[in-house]
């Protein structure tokens, strides 16, 4: 696995949520996307899944083994109405603080757990995947 490469594409992914979070207005944070969530629920999503990240490495910490739980396949649908009930400008802070927590505490991960971790899921070690699958959302939309 080349770390170095999915560290780099990490903090480029956070620091491209950090360019876009910095020239959207309020009322941008609201607009709705063609799934039928807005850019704030949207940001929400990937605060929630960065920190999901982070407990199951800390819990790998503790445990010396990666233990994730199976999710219920609905827990996105589960989660939206609690992510709109959080201001939007608030949502898109924690989405930019837990993607950069995320980033820090990857890189300050030892190899082998990050190979644990990478096997259960490289998602969870190559977050930009996911972060910009969204983002090329946001943006994309904002901007047409």
């Amino acid at each position: 696995m080349e770390t170095s490469k999915i560290f780099e594409a990490n903090r480029t992914s956070t620091n491209r949520m950090r360019q876009i979070i910095d020239r959207m207005s309020p009322s941008d944070l609201l607009t709705v996307l063609p799934n039928g969530w807005t850019v704030a629920d949207t940001l929400g999503h990937l605060a929630f899944w960065d920190y999901r990240v982070m407990r199951v490495i800390e819990l790998a910490r503790e445990n010396h083994k990666v233990d994730s739980p199976d999710l219920d396949i609905q827990l996105n649908e589960v989660l939206l109405p609690f992510l709109k009930a959080i201001p939007p400008a608030k949502i898109s802070a924690m989405a930019l603080e837990m993607a950069a927590d995320l980033d820090e505490m990857l890189e300050s991960c030892n190899e082998q757990l990050l190979a644990l971790i990478d096997a259960e899921n490289h998602r969870w070690v190559d977050r930009s995947l996911h972060r910009n699958e969204h983002l090329d959302d946001i943006e994309n939309f904002l901007t047409n």
